[in-house]
């Protein structure tokens, strides 16, 4: 067993090795631009980034002509906002999101509301789950999208995307899925859950960093989205560029191995997720799980440690390269805003550790992480005031703080 273990999988994979072999002759000997039509380089280019789209579109259950690339979730997620805010601007100007999306959304729906558009963040219950109901009442005739993720990156609530997916249609809205933290993990059917547009991410299944694509919907409804990079017109108008023909190979080899080994991976990751967090359980008191109990994504476990600061905690882990909170947020002391939106209060939300459970962990990793974890808490607790008023059943909120 190698240190440190790596327990980070919701910010990012290693590249699957089968994933880097496809890749490697795209940098050298099949170098060509997938937009030179007139020789046999550009040809050789432009056939492997088709494969890929067929790959792609295989997991989401959509056809080849759907799949859009870009450089990753981040992007996707901006073109599907900025995009049908273009496209549809004339029809309303109203968008629907859930307090708990990831930045990328968040941010892209602060940009609209500054050009003049209403966004309307829906709240969770304490499982970080959305009610469809919710989403339907929110819905004016101004509405131009509805846009909600998979399942959260940081607690790993899985939404109910094809109850609100009925919703949307049901009154001719666009509906837009942040799946980055699905895609490969849990089955995707495009049709069936009524998406419109999707957006996923290489580097989330051990494919390349700086690689993306957006599903958008080719009929019933047919969807148009604005440019939001302008140029030679590649990827159907909607994003210019000279492809990353050896990223695109690699998300497509991504994609075609998750699709196969999917059951059988899902299977395993809950197999140790669920071995973490009994061993967790079975050894430390007050310990809590964040996100819903069961629909939850397979690799994820998300805890608060109460009585333990959480950033002695983090400093303690050393060896396990864990998160608290968001990766692409985990640098501000907030707490993380996802939590406080599921009503953990500040407390409990400093103490929490996303666990990310990968392809390539092993049983031997997870009872090393149980243990070191175990050592930890109880040594930051012994040094815990708090703790010991707690364990003598003294409740801490009606404590009189002196102060000075």
């Amino acid at each position: 067993m190698k240190l440190p273990i790596y327990m980070d999988s919701h910010s990012t994979t290693p590249v699957d090795p089968q994933v880097l072999e496809t890749m490697l002759p795209y940098f050298s000997e099949r170098f060509g631009n997938a937009a030179s039509r007139s020789h046999s380089f550009g040809w050789d280019a432009e056939s492997a980034v088709e494969t890929a789209r067929v790959q792609i579109a295989n997991i989401l259950k959509a056809s080849p002509k759907e799949i859009i690339f870009t450089s990753g979730a981040t992007e996707s997620i901006n073109i599907a906002w900025k995009g049908t805010q273009e496209m549809y601007g004339e029809k309303g100007n109203h968008f629907i999101t859930v307090a708990t999306e990831h930045k990328a959304t968040l941010d892209s729906a602060k940009y609209l509301e500054k050009k003049g558009c209403s966004v309307t963040y829906l709240p969770v219950d304490k499982y970080g789950l959305v009610d469809p109901k919710d989403v339907e009442k929110a819905i004016t005739d101004k509405t131009i999208l509805i846009s909600v993720m998979h399942a959260n990156n940081e607690v790993g609530t899985i939404h109910r995307i094809a109850e609100i997916g009925a919703v949307a249609h049901a009154r001719n809205v666009l509906f837009h899925v942040d799946a980055a933290q699905t895609v490969g993990k849990v089955p995707i059917d495009v049709n069936a859950m009524n998406i419109d547009t999707l957006s996923l991410s290489g580097h989330k299944i051990y494919g390349p960093k700086g690689i993306g694509a957006l599903y958008v919907r080719r009929q019933n409804p047919r969807v148009r989205l604005g440019a939001v990079i302008h140029g030679g017109g590649h990827e159907r108008g909607m994003r210019s560029g000279t492809l990353n023909v050896p990223g695109i190979v690699g998300l497509g080899k991504a994609c075609e191995i998750a699709q196969v080994t999917m059951a059988e991976e899902s299977a395993r990751l809950i197999g140790l997720r669920d071995r973490l967090m009994k061993g967790l359980t079975s050894q430390l008191d007050s310990i809590y799980l964040n996100g819903h109990p069961d629909m939850r994504l397979p690799n994820n476990l998300n805890i608060s440690f109460a009585y333990v600061e959480g950033e002695a905690l983090m400093m303690g882990l050393k060896e396990i390269a864990v998160s608290s909170g968001s990766a692409c947020t985990s640098a501000s002391l907030e707490p993380s805003y996802v939590l406080r939106a599921l009503g953990v209060g500040e407390d409990l939300a400093h103490t929490s550790i996303r666990f990310g459970v990968s392809r390539f962990n092993t049983e031997e990793e997870i009872d090393f992480v149980i243990e070191r974890v175990v050592a930890v808490v109880n040594r930051l607790r012994e040094m815990s005031p708090l703790y010991e008023m707690a364990k003598e059943g003294i409740d801490l909120k009606s404590v009189q703080w002196s102060s000075h």
